[in-house]
């Protein structure tokens, strides 16, 4: 089963199969180490957004790489994202350009709505603000930007497939991409699926489990979750030993053979190089199916938006209607 190197996004866009993750990381020299690193490796995609608060910092190096004139602004790509609080029609503009202000750039590769529902929390995430959500009003903006030309493409963050469908029947720019939580626990089959099947690349977060992601609760107050570790599953542990690989190499080799992009963050050295080299070996069709069967649900979901406010999960278009169990 091979992996491609780059996903077709129509209109001869490429995105990078494999790209760098930012989520959790707005340690400014730590990135800046991390980063650097990564580019050096080989990754020429980096997954932002500006609820990272990390924008300026991938901005930074990536201006310094291109002075250098070691890559030009066309070798990499570029991914961030409309804020949960920018989620309207009469916000997309402001929060696309903040984007790029913070990046630097005169326009992004790819603009994603981070998530399907508006929240306003700048009171507290104890008293948060709720504007009605209206997908196909903020879509039609979410088009502007890429005649205005801030964006070459656009498209979705943790929407369901009624979202998503909603979305493409309406829409004159079709969304090139969905980012959603993905991993051997969660593998979302159905969606992929419909997404595939319509054209739209799918990218998977957490594919590596978000090892550090009960730092983000504690950060908000939250409590912290016993989540899965992905790297100690018996059938990944026995892979990687029969492929002489590491156990994140299985998981995201495994997703690549989905025709899923990966964006695994890391800001160890070792494993960042590591991450980037899964494309030397293949799992064999039996082995992916052993894989496939670890699949539980939505059970294993790990990241819970629901913990910024459980209000949100009383919102119309809350996505994972099943999904409650982090915010009890």
């Amino acid at each position: 089963m091979a992996a491609q190197m780059y996903m077709e996004m129509g209109d001869d866009i490429k995105m990078p199969s494999i790209g760098y993750g930012t989520f959790l990381c707005n340690d400014e020299q730590e990135l800046e180490t991390a980063l650097n690193a990564a580019l050096e490796v080989g990754y020429r995609h980096v997954d932002t957004a500006l609820f990272y608060a990390n924008e300026h910092i991938v901005g930074k190096v990536v201006k310094e790489w291109i002075d250098a004139e070691k890559l030009t602004r066309e070798d990499i790509f570029i991914t961030t994202k409309l804020p949960i609080f920018g989620v309207h029609e009469d916000l997309v503009e402001e929060f696309i350009v903040k984007s790029l202000e913070n990046l630097g750039l005169d326009y992004i590769d790819l603009y994603l709505i981070h998530f399907p529902v508006h929240m306003n929390y700048d009171e507290g995430l104890d008293n948060p603000k709720f504007l009605k959500t209206d997908h196909i009003a903020v879509w039609k903006k979410m088009e502007e930007q890429v005649d205005e030309g801030r964006t070459k493409t656009i498209g979705l963050s943790n929407f369901n497939i009624e979202q998503v469908d909603r979305i493409v029947q309406d829409a004159r720019i079709k969304p090139s991409c969905l980012q959603i939580e993905n991993h051997i626990y969660l593998q979302q089959r159905e969606l992929v699926k419909y997404c595939q099947d319509n054209g739209i690349v799918v990218v998977g977060y957490s594919t590596l489990g978000s090892p550090g992601y009960n730092s983000f609760y504690a950060s908000i107050g939250k409590p912290t979750r016993d989540l899965p570790n992905l790297f100690q599953d018996p059938i990944v542990v026995i892979l990687a030993e029969k492929y002489e690989k590491t156990a994140a190499q299985i998981l995201l080799r495994f997703q690549l053979q989905r025709d899923i992009v990966v964006i695994p963050k890391s800001v160890n050295l070792t494993r960042i190089e590591e991450n980037f080299n899964i494309f030397d070996f293949s799992i064999n069709e039996e082995d992916m199916s052993k894989l496939e069967a670890l699949d539980v649900g939505e059970a294993a979901r790990i990241v819970d938006f629901g913990a910024l406010s459980p209000k949100l999960l009383e919102q119309p278009e809350w996505p994972w209607p099943t999904f409650n169990k982090a915010s009890e």
